[in-house]
């Protein structure tokens, strides 16, 4: 039985996910912070829905008990828990924005969580099958690709994520062999965390939720071993750190 865990299902990106996971493989666990979401107006007989913070390992480690319970084995993870901006942040433009308060929320729930996921679905990873554990970056989070500034704490902790996954990504290689451990630039996507930014870009760059998680699952059925610990944009391309 191919089973697939979705973080951060409630809507947009990993709402698609599991959706699109549920005609792929035989049960998705999807989480969700709040019931008053997208995923309960979702129905699937092999759908099972778990109440999830990221940001509490205690509701990690209780989530995970519960999958333990049902099956030894998971063959894919896909984190699509994020933050860029929410009613009381916004990303800040230059130095004089920045607040500690602030700073620590996006490393909290873009960095921190990620690497507490991964601690505790280790165990499940371990198997002989072909594994996969994939987290939502974004190409903003790249070092090498920033020529224009500003979103301090968004890319700052996107970059503390590609670095707390390229690290597991190796210690996986040697507790869970059969594991690839990726993160993934989904391109911009018409959902609530970009629509505050969408007046520049063209239409043709502005991907459906639909268009996008299909062009992501398109990328993770064609990595190799070799990949784990890369981060790849949604065409497929590798980006740099």
């Amino acid at each position: 039985m191919t089973t697939a865990l979705i973080v951060g299902a409630s809507q947009g990106i990993g709402l698609e996910f599991a959706r699109q996971f549920l005609n792929r493989v035989d049960r998705v666990y999807a989480t969700y912070r709040s019931p008053e979401c997208d995923l309960f107006n979702l129905e699937h007989p092999n759908l099972e829905r778990l109440s999830l913070d990221l940001t509490d390992e205690t509701q990690i480690e209780k989530a995970i008990a519960q999958i333990k319970s049902e099956t030894s084995e998971l063959h894919y993870v896909i984190n699509c828990v994020g933050v860029l901006h929410d009613g009381a942040m916004q990303p800040e433009k230059s130095l004089r924005h920045l607040n500690a308060n602030q700073l620590l929320k996006y490393f909290q729930i873009n960095s921190i969580a990620a690497a507490l996921l991964a601690k505790h679905v280790q165990p499940l990873l371990k198997h002989r099958d072909r594994a996969i554990l994939a987290t939502i970056s974004a190409k903003v989070g790249s070092i090498e690709d920033n020529q224009i500034g500003g979103w301090y704490g968004y890319r700052a902790s996107k970059a503390a994520l590609n670095m707390f996954m390229r690290t597991t990504a190796i210690e996986f290689k040697r507790t869970c062999p059969n594991a690839i451990v990726v993160t993934l630039h989904p391109g911009t996507t018409d959902t609530r965390l970009s629509k505050p930014f969408q007046r520049n870009v063209p239409p043709e760059k502005l991907f459906s939720v639909d268009r996008t998680v299909q062009q992501l699952i398109a990328v993770l059925d064609k990595l190799q071993a070799s990949d784990s610990g890369e981060f790849f944009s949604w065409d497929g391309t590798k980006l740099p750190f």
